[in-house]
């Protein structure tokens, strides 16, 4: 039995273009969305478009790391970085806007904005098919595709009031290219301060490069000027199993095991939280 499209991606399926044409809109058939050339793409059982297609990404979490991530991000110890997220969205995200979010994860960034513009809707872009299963449910109005943020995105020229990019790789480019004029991009990164007693303790954690803020600022600025920064600060107390969740959704998550996080002391009861979210706008 074909499967049916979701209302969410229903919602959104005129932001879509093919991604082999590139300009050509994409349409529900049977089960699939296709484009007036014949190019066919599944629409999966968990709601999801699989968009992605040739050399599939290896980089988007696995399994392990995306329910690590489930769990950790549903204490809400990292609300306050989602409200901050949603703030900055504010002042470019009309009644019935359009947020997209590039490297979506299980969706849970992209459901804080949309919970709070009721009118507004979302299409989440990912390499991880499971990070999508979760953030094709994460909110009624939010879609999901699989994606690979190097690629130039299947998304429509000048469509999206607000993209965000939250822990993610950027493109620059194609953040400039979906924005509308006036829009907003909101890019979250950590300082070096972010989760530092974990990285002190851990040394196979992956280190934050010093050099970042003015790499990503080299990158930004032929295209975008930072309108505001606000830096999310706070301590964070790690209860039971969070703190292992904690690391096992990060990059990290690669170098180690559970095994090698189970000694005594190891891990610590409190961190650092430490991000900057930038809001810019196109030039």
């Amino acid at each position: 039995m074909p499967v049916l499209l979701p209302s969410a991606l229903e919602l959104s399926l005129d932001l879509l273009r093919c991604p082999t044409c590139r300009t050509r809109r994409l349409h529900p058939d049977s089960g699939v969305l296709r484009c007036a050339a014949g190019h066919t793409f599944d629409i999966a059982r968990h709601g999801y478009a699989s968009l992605l297609t040739g050399t599939r990404a290896t980089s988007g979490d696995d399994a392990a790391m995306v329910r690590a991530r489930d769990r950790f991000l549903t204490t809400g110890r990292y609300a306050p970085i989602r409200q901050a997220v949603a703030r900055l969205a504010a002042d470019s995200l009309p009644e019935r806007g359009t947020v997209v979010d590039v490297g979506c994860g299980t969706g849970y960034y992209l459901a804080g904005v949309l919970d709070q513009f009721p009118g507004a809707r979302g299409l989440g872009l990912d390499t991880s098919v499971r990070a999508l299963r979760l953030a094709a449910r994460a909110h009624e109005r939010a879609a999901a595709a699989t994606w690979d943020v190097f690629r130039p995105f299947p998304v429509a020229d000048e469509v999206a009031d607000v993209v965000l990019d939250v822990f993610a790789p950027r493109n620059p480019t194609e953040f400039h290219r979906v924005l509308r004029p006036g829009g907003r991009l909101i890019v979250v990164r950590p300082t070096e301060r972010h989760l530092a007693e974990l990285r002190g303790r851990i040394p196979a954690m992956v280190t934050i490069d010093p050099a970042k803020e003015q790499r990503l600022h080299r990158a930004m600025d032929p295209r975008f000027e930072a309108v505001v920064t606000e830096r999310v600060e706070y301590p964070m107390a790690l209860v039971g199993l969070e703190a292992l969740d904690l690391v096992g959704m990060t990059p990290s998550a690669r170098h180690l095991s559970r095994k090698d996080l189970n000694d005594d002391g190891l891990l610590p009861n409190w961190v650092t939280v430490s991000v900057l979210a930038t809001a810019y706008e196109p030039r």
